[in-house]
């Protein structure tokens, strides 16, 4: 990698750090490219080096977000010993999230807060869309380990618990902290342990 490749990588991880910060904290539509700049401390041509518009800039966020929380959810599941405590693994790896250090304090999750901002043309949305069934579809496999025998059931059950996850999301995000997402984990455990 030559020191240029180093420089370029740092401004891209430094331009993605500050939308990131500024995307949660004060939306999307009202961060401009020169706050992103000034808290990257870097020049303005340095984003259009490394983003071909702030709508890709976007689009990496959004990425940056679903990988943040599958590494918390993987972090997770490697100390949950069985489908029950991986499907819980879930509700605590949102609990990570709403727990982050926020500058301006917990504010929901960051994918939705994204998605409500963007067209229901605008790949974003999709990708926001993908990240919520990829949880869902985690809920689904954990599920379908403890009822082998009923997939549809499984389904209906990663259903509700999805629902009841993102239920407490944004009670969350409106109340500032993740009690709520702690509260909806006992609702999951009551209701996986009625199995």
């Amino acid at each position: 990698m030559t020191e240029t490749d180093v420089r370029t990588r740092t401004a891209r991880d430094r331009l993605l750090q500050a939308a990131a910060i500024l995307f949660y904290d004060d939306g999307i539509a009202a961060t401009g490219i020169d706050a992103i700049t000034q808290r990257a401390g870097v020049a303005k041509q340095s984003l259009y080096n490394n983003f071909a518009s702030k709508a890709e800039l976007v689009a990496a966020y959004i990425d940056h977000r679903h990988r943040e929380w599958l590494d918390l959810y993987a972090r997770r599941a490697e100390q949950a010993p069985t489908p029950v405590e991986k499907i819980l693994a879930v509700f605590d790896a949102y609990g990570d999230h709403a727990e982050c250090a926020y500058e301006r304090g917990f504010r929901g999750c960051g994918l939705l807060n994204a998605a409500a901002e963007l067209t229901s043309k605008e790949a974003g949305r999709e990708a926001v869309r993908r990240h919520k069934e990829e949880v869902e579809a985690i809920l689904v496999a954990e599920l379908a380990e403890i009822l082998p025998d009923d997939l549809d059931r499984a389904q209906t059950l990663a259903a509700h618990l999805a629902f009841l996850l993102e239920g407490a999301m944004v009670r969350a995000g409106l109340e500032g902290s993740a009690e709520r997402v702690g509260q909806a984990r006992a609702m999951a455990r009551q209701m996986l342990e009625a199995l």
